[in-house]
């Protein structure tokens, strides 16, 4: 075999429905089915002047997206909390913020003071 036809065998598996979703967990009449965002991505290259053996690689990275409850004939959806996220995005919104006042009102206070003093 090539290594084309292993590297798609190998995608195939690592990007299978049984790694998204995870074994029933079972409790009290309860069943949770856990779920995870699986993303890949891959690239190739020939050797030097399209010649020679080439090379590739692929990533994989998961986050877990969250859990299906069944609970007396009734599925639930209950997304994952991603904190980390969270904390960033609120980081980002205070730097714009931050940055967005000290263009409007910061410039017009250095220029009071400076004509004041003349």
């Amino acid at each position: 075999m090539n290594s084309a036809q292993d590297a798609s065998r190998t995608t195939r598996k690592i990007l299978s429905a049984r790694r998204v979703y995870g074994d029933p967990i079972e409790r009290d009449g309860l069943v949770l089915i856990p779920a995870v965002r699986i993303r890949g991505r891959g690239g190739g290259r020939h050797g030097k002047d399209g010649k020679g053996p080439g090379g590739g690689a692929f990533r994989v990275s998961a986050r877990p997206a969250g859990v299906y409850v069944l609970r007396d004939g009734k599925v639930m959806w209950m997304p994952a909390l991603d904190v980390n996220r969270i904390v960033l995005g609120g980081q980002i919104i205070g730097m714009v913020l931050g940055a967005f006042a000290m263009a409007v009102w910061g410039p017009r206070r250095w220029y009071a003071r400076d004509a004041r003093r003349r």
